[in-house]
C-alpha cells in the first residue's frame, strides 16, 4: 500500500512513498533508538552547538543570519580594497 502526501488546501497529492516492510521499520527503529542514545550521552554544550549550527544553516539557506552578513560585510570591503588598489602609499 502506497503512502501520499496531500496538501490539505487543494487536496492535490504532491508526493506518493511505497510502504516499508517490518524489517525495515524494525531496522529504521533501532537506528533511531541508537541516535538517541548518542544524543542523550552527549553534553548540552554539545546539544546546543549543534542546535546553533543548524540554524545557521537554515538561515543561511533562507538568505538572512550572520553567516549572509558577514560574507556581505567582506563583499564590501573587497569592493573598497579595490577601488583603492591603484594608490601607492
Amino acid at each position: 500500500m502506497a503512502i501520499a502526501t496531500t496538501n490539505p488546501t487543494t487536496g492535490e497529492v504532491l508526493r506518493r512513498f511505497a510502504a516499508l516492510t517490518d524489517l525495515q521499520i524494525d531496522a529504521k527503529i533501532k537506528t533511531a533508538s541508537e541516535a538517541f542514545a548518542r544524543h542523550r550521552r552527549s553534553s548540552f554544550a554539545e546539544r546546543s552547538g549543534k542546535m546553533r549550527r543548524a540554524a545557521e544553516i537554515l538561515e543561511a539557506y533562507q538568505g538572512q543570519g550572520n553567516a549572509i552578513r558577514k560574507r556581505d560585510e567582506v563583499h564590501k570591503m573587497a569592493q573598497a580594497n579595490k577601488a583603492f588598489a591603484h594608490f601607492r602609499w
